[in-house]
């Protein structure tokens, strides 16, 4: 039972102040007014018995027992938003088929628990999922092999598909656990390994490259890795440094212990996970599909690695609509 004074809406208006620093910021995410945001965050402090923000400064900036408290709000959340998106019924029943392409970022977790769900929604469907690269997914999706793909955008407007957001997920920098002594002096350091580089067929390859290029940027060309999970434990053993996602670096949780992440030391970029469909499929099922992903994703994605890294709350948000 939780103490008189702290409610869910309480902790999730503090969730959002922490995010912003803002009032305004975090009447917009909770759909209260500013008046009810204040009031909220008054009244949680005083059932804590602890102010949890610094009221004199603005944006607004936690205190030492703001912080601590922080970490408990986003676990409690995390598993509330868990528990509904498991519990998520879509009325998907009258389909006769589905299938569905997802690109290998979400192995470790997501897609085992999708198709946990969607398995229990399909009682009278032939269902099918398999695994592929976004390249693979799209053109799938596109000639109507499959009815629905989760996978990246491209730069390439998809006029043959129809696309629902998922998440933004900001591009990082991976190094061996203790090879950067000075942030503030990342990019220099970054020379004395080599980059790892994904492979050149893939998706995420193409957008790191275009990048690194705008940016007039040339590293070592030496490693190409396929697998990302190899090129994890190439870094955790320290024979380079990678350009990943979040996705990715919550994909190689077991390297965790082995691996530093920091922010580009360049201008940052993302890539757009989205859910394409064929544009003739009925769009309630996209849409009951988008919105469990969307929960999955913020539960065991966005919350784990925010916790963890507490600067990719800017960047690393799911997409609206």
């Amino acid at each position: 039972m939780l103490m008189k004074g702290v409610t869910l809406r309480g902790l999730e208006v503090f969730e959002a102040l922490a995010k912003s620093g803002s009032v305004a910021q975090a009447a917009d995410v909770t759909g209260l007014s500013q008046p009810a945001v204040s009031q909220q965050l008054r009244n949680l402090e005083k059932a804590l018995g602890s102010d949890l923000v610094d009221h004199r400064r603005r944006p607004m900036v936690l205190t030492a027992a703001g912080h601590n408290f922080l970490t408990r709000t986003r676990a409690i959340l995390s598993e509330l938003r868990l528990a509904q998106s498991e519990l998520t019924v879509m009325d998907l029943s009258h389909l006769p088929a589905l299938s569905l392409g997802l690109i290998d970022d979400f192995d470790h977790d997501l897609t085992p628990r999708l198709a946990t769900i969607l398995a229990d929604n399909l009682t009278q469907c032939r269902f099918r999922m398999v695994t592929a690269s976004s390249h693979e997914i799209n053109r799938a999706v596109a000639s109507k092999e499959l009815n629905m793909g989760i996978a990246a955008a491209t730069e390439t407007l998809q006029t043959n598909l129809t696309e629902y957001p998922l998440v933004e997920d900001p591009f990082i920098i991976v190094t061996p656990r203790g090879m950067i002594a000075d942030q503030d002096n990342l990019s220099a350091q970054l020379a004395h390994l080599p980059l790892m580089r994904y492979a050149q067929d893939q998706l995420i390859a193409q957008q790191i490259e275009a990048q690194l290029t705008r940016n007039s940027l040339i590293f070592d060309d030496r490693f190409q890795i396929g697998s990302h999970q190899a090129l994890m434990a190439m870094v955790a053993r320290r024979i380079g440094w990678a350009i990943t996602t979040p996705l990715g670096y919550m994909r190689a949780e077991r390297y965790h212990d082995a691996l530093d992440v920091f922010p580009l030391p360049f201008a940052p970029f993302s890539r757009r996970i989205s859910l394409f469909a064929d544009p003739d499929w009925p769009n309630t099922v996209p849409l009951e599909v988008t919105s469990t992903m969307r929960s999955l994703i913020q539960s065991h994605v966005i919350d784990p690695v925010v916790t963890r890294l507490p600067w990719l709350g800017e960047t690393l948000h799911v997409l609206d609509q």
